[in-house]
């Protein structure tokens, strides 16, 4: 069971098997510009691994939806350029970011992770939204 700090540092997690994503996300002003039409968050991911055998984190698939239902589906090799193994009772944490046309949206993915003996599990990201605070205009 994790602790509450762990908890209230990453609001959103979901498992899959022995594995467990958690999520924090921050909007950062300092690289958003509204008046432009860019908004800017970053993401905070740890990646646990709860099992008994090592997973290595294969690839990635992101769902991301703007303000307006626009959805941009993204694809790719690993997370920030890494594939990495993550042994038992081990986690990995990594920071990436994403821009969006609207003051709010979300995101929702999966990792594909292989196993020991080659095979291959799809695990869930959770769901989590994008929302800038209000400004006063």
């Amino acid at each position: 069971m994790p602790d509450s700090s762990l908890i209230s540092f990453f609001p959103f997690a979901a498992t899959t098997g022995s594995i467990t994503v958690r999520v924090a996300v921050s909007y950062l002003p300092e690289q958003s510009h509204p008046a432009l039409g860019r908004w800017f968050w970053a993401y905070h991911v740890r990646v646990e691994n709860h099992g008994e055998e090592a997973v290595q984190l294969i690839s990635r698939h992101w769902r991301i939806s703007d303000g307006r239902g626009q959805i941009s589906e993204v694809e790719g090799e690993g997370v920030v350029g890494e594939q990495p193994l993550i042994t038992p009772g081990g986690a990995y944490d990594y920071v990436s970011g994403c821009p969006l046309p609207t003051p709010e949206g979300s995101m929702v993915g999966s990792y594909a992770m292989e196993l020991g003996d080659g095979s291959q599990l799809l695990v869930a990201i959770p769901h989590f939204p994008l929302v800038a605070p209000a400004t006063a205009s």
